[in-house]
């Protein structure tokens, strides 16, 4: 898993990644909530693309036809993959009631429904920006119905 965002925090913190991101999460839930958000990659590559993410089910499945050039670039698919599993993530906790961002203590960050159940929404991400598969509004419609 790669968040560009903790850097700086890294620099300031003898921390690796994981254990920065679970300590800026205990501190400050809506902040990293808000840094997952985000997304700027893929919300450029969106852009460019004549699309505007605007947070709901419906700019999913946009996302989802969008011709993936990005898979031509070996190196900015994992990127754009998380940045695409953080947007899913994001749409989810902000539509599905009860829905909430957890981070576990290795760092990894995950969507917990309502029920208990956990979705890793960063490796639904990259595994959408890599194959097109699963497609993240299938991901979402599985997510809305717990």
């Amino acid at each position: 898993m790669n968040i560009r965002f903790l850097g700086n925090w890294l620099n300031r913190h003898e921390a690796g990644q994981g254990v920065a991101l679970a300590v800026a999460f205990a501190d400050d839930p809506e902040g990293v909530a808000e840094m997952f958000s985000e997304c700027e990659m893929l919300r450029a590559h969106a852009r460019a693309a004549g699309l505007e993410l605007d947070g709901t089910p419906a700019s999913l499945e946009a996302l989802d036809q969008l011709m993936p050039r990005w898979r031509r670039d070996p190196e900015a698919a994992p990127w754009l993959g998380n940045d695409a599993g953080f947007y899913l993530g994001t749409v989810i906790i902000r539509t599905v009631p009860g829905a909430r961002w957890q981070v576990w203590p290795n760092g990894q960050p995950v969507v917990v429904l309502a029920s208990g159940r956990e979705l890793n929404v960063i490796e639904s991400g990259v595994s959408w920006a890599m194959t097109g598969s699963p497609e993240l509004s299938q991901a979402y419609a599985e997510a809305s119905e717990g």
